[in-house]
């Protein structure tokens, strides 16, 4: 990958990681029409590992309610463990959130079935469109919720299932978690934010898991250029994502998925009637 590849990936990545829109399948158009080599070991690694740069964007802007404990004293005959989770609930929340994601993707990558669908530009736009038709009636299904609903671990398990879902590439992470804390009587605001929360724990891990899978591979990738490219693109999509959180929040409070629904649609139906037609995505030969 050359340094104006990995920007422009890195600048997708961040402008995408938080809307509902699919920041992974972006990435593979992008990489597509960059005319990318796909199944690279180093590039699927590449794809999470900057999505985890964009991530750390929110520790930065909620620094102050993503470290925060409950200095109030314990139910009074608690034990050790009850005390803990009493102090630290909101990071017993995001635990109990990404579990059902740590197994989910930890089967789908075991079984080869991730790399694939990494592979995959088609089923990208599939899930783009379909998301997107979904995207355009979630707003009247679940637009329920109540701030005196608070996050508690039943609510927490049950949007780390809807989580699950995105581990197909077009899905989108975002609107998974956003519409899976809606329908536990979320408003759009709430369940946007627990979604920036829990993509901490949840692309920590994956970026990891990446880590140690390219450790295991030949270490050839590990060249001075790649290592830079990688930093280079975390950089990028930090501060890009940065930008775009608070934007995309106050958007969606406002206005709801619609629009991301229509923009998904129109996105997907062109690659459809371009691969159907036999065109190739790639702008670079």
């Amino acid at each position: 990958m050359t340094w104006i590849e990995t920007v422009i990936i890195a600048i997708v990545e961040g402008l995408t990681e938080f809307l509902p829109v699919s920041s992974t399948g972006h990435m593979i158009i992008t990489q597509n029409l960059l005319n990318i080599p796909q199944g690279d070991p180093f590039v699927h690694a590449f794809t999470f590992i900057i999505q985890f740069g964009a991530i750390l964007s929110v520790v930065c802007l909620y620094w102050k309610r993503f470290f925060q404990f409950d200095n109030s004293p314990a139910p009074e005959g608690s034990g050790l463990f009850q005390r803990l989770k009493h102090r630290f609930y909101f990071y017993w929340l995001l635990i109990v959130g990404v579990l059902p994601a740590v197994i989910i993707g930890l089967l789908a990558k075991k079984s080869g079935l991730l790399d694939w669908l990494l592979d995959s530009v088609e089923v990208v736009a599939v899930m783009l469109v379909v998301g997107g038709i979904f995207m355009l009636f979630c707003d009247k299904l679940f637009n329920k919720g109540s701030d005196a609903n608070a996050i508690n671990e039943k609510r927490a398990f049950n949007i780390g299932l809807y989580q699950c879902i995105s581990v197909i590439p077009g899905v989108s992470r975002s609107m998974a978690t956003i519409v899976g804390g809606m329908t536990q009587g979320l408003t759009r605001k709430r369940a946007a934010e627990f979604s920036f929360f829990l993509a901490v724990p949840t692309m920590a891990g994956a970026t990891l898991l990446d880590l140690l899978d390219l450790l295991k591979e030949d270490t050839a990738w590990a060249t001075t250029h790649n290592i830079t490219m990688l930093l280079l693109g975390c950089a990028v999509a930090f501060i890009v994502a940065l930008l775009a959180m608070k934007w995309f929040v106050n958007f969606l409070t406002k206005y709801g998925f619609k629009a991301f629904g229509i923009y998904r649609i129109i996105v997907g139906s062109i690659i459809i009637i371009l691969l159907l037609t036999g065109h190739s995505l790639a702008m670079v030969d």
